[in-house]
């Protein structure tokens, strides 16, 4: 505790942006490491996320690495280093793509081994549903192609695209209550959210998945107007509106003021003569577990100026999400709250991780919150500051109590995003 005691989490602007350049320097001297070529079934050029992840395509992972890449193009001299960053980048896309089954199926990560294509494509042929990419991939696309002016390469993907979209309504996506569930708790991002780890197929709701949508269906249909496709533009964009409006009688807590998953698994059971009456004319009950995810509605852009201003009060609230080093991913005062060291599933019960931080930033900048994003800037300009100094390193994710990594060190992936932090809160 004296350690604790003695390791000062106030810091100036000034101190911040010195760690953040050093940070940049560090990201800009490693980014050749996570630049890979093709190996196995992965046929194009990629990026991991570093550390022990050598050899894997993520779906999220690859989407926030290309964010914080392209934010750095113009501080890269070599110019074969940016060339080679943007063709990495569309090889994500491309791998994906590359794997697609008929059915619109694309897997959320692609990895060598021995088998001869993904794992998770193998076990969805053998019938076996599986969670599919995560709704990042028609916005990878579109980051490229805003960044690069250019979206002629990427027209090829017009037909994989709206099969991938139609697959997300066809095999994920609840009628009743007009939200889109995970079918298992594998690969959810937030890989231990008590909301859907360990609950029955197709049962949750999660807030992650329904707001990260909305953005994922408002690219969609940027894409397709690029290429003239009017009807299936305006047709994503539809199905946004309504999942905004879904996502807005479902997931909002009027009296906790709050945005949570919730449970689909909704039906009235009726037994002999039993439950003939008025029966279940709700469509789902909220799961009432506060978690990080419940600001990405903000991120987003979904959440009423009013819910804004209710979640800065949880954002910032020491007894549950604050942190001197930033947000927590799970409320402190949850029952599930815990920091133990784990990997597949990695925790997300606690700890700090810097993709949480930069999606709250952003949020709050969303909104005009420039005060409260600076401080989030703040915050985790001293951690991963910290971390760099006293290891040499950037890690997977950190203790909020003490700044401290816990694990897996040379990861880079969304730390990154403290860089976009600094660069957003100048421009």
């Amino acid at each position: 505790m004296a350690e604790n005691m003695e390791r000062s989490t106030e810091i100036t602007r000034e101190a911040a942006d010195r760690y953040t350049e050093q940070i940049r320097a560090y990201v800009m001297q490693h980014t050749p490491d996570v630049l890979k070529k093709p190996r196995s079934f992965i046929h194009y050029p990629f990026i991991d996320p570093g550390s022990i992840y050598d050899g894997n395509v993520w779906d999220w992972d690859t989407f926030w690495s290309v964010y914080g890449f392209l934010n750095l193009l113009d501080r890269y001299e070599d110019p074969a280093l940016c060339e080679a960053l943007v063709e990495h980048a569309k090889g994500n896309v491309r791998n994906f793509f590359d794997h697609q089954l008929e059915d619109g199926y694309i897997p959320m990560m692609i990895e060598v081994a021995q088998w001869p294509e993904p794992y998770l494509n193998m076990r969805h042929k053998e019938g076996k549903k599986m969670n599919m990419h995560k709704p990042f991939l028609a916005s990878q696309i579109c980051l490229i192609s805003d960044r690069t002016g250019d979206y002629s390469w990427a027209e090829e993907f017009q037909d994989g695209l709206q099969k991938y979209f139609d697959c997300y309504e066809r095999e994920y996506f609840c009628e009743n209550c007009g939200l889109y569930v995970w079918q298992d708790d594998i690969m959810i991002g937030m890989d231990n959210d008590p909301a859907t780890f360990g609950r029955p197929p197709f049962s949750t709701a999660n807030i992650f998945l329904n707001s990260f949508m909305c953005v994922e269906l408002e690219n969609g249909s940027r894409y397709f107007e690029q290429f003239g496709q009017t009807e299936k533009a305006a047709a994503l964009r539809e199905k946004r509106e309504k999942l905004i409006s879904a996502i807005q009688a479902e997931c909002w807590d009027k009296r906790d003021r709050f945005f949570y998953s919730v449970d689909v698994d909704i039906h009235t059971r009726k037994y002999d003569w039993f439950h003939q009456g008025l029966g279940v004319f709700w469509k789902t009950l909220p799961i009432k577990i506060r978690v990080w995810s419940g600001f990405i509605p903000m991120f987003a852009g979904i959440a009423t100026d009013e819910q804004a201003g209710a979640m800065v009060r949880h954002i910032f609230d020491p007894e549950t999400f604050g942190s001197d080093y930033g947000v927590t991913t799970l409320a402190k005062d949850e029952k599930m709250f815990d920091l133990s060291v784990t990997n597949n599933p990695s925790n997300w019960l606690g700890p700090i991780w810097l993709v949480a931080n930069y999606v709250v930033f952003r949020g709050l900048m969303n909104y005009g919150y420039r005060k409260e994003a600076e401080q989030i800037y703040l915050k985790t300009a001293l951690l991963l500051g910290r971390d760099l100094s006293e290891t040499g390193c950037l890690h997977e994710y950190y203790d909020p109590f003490t700044g401290k990594p816990i694990m897996n060190g040379g990861f880079i992936n969304w730390n990154i995003l403290v860089l976009n932090m600094r660069d957003e809160l100048d421009s």
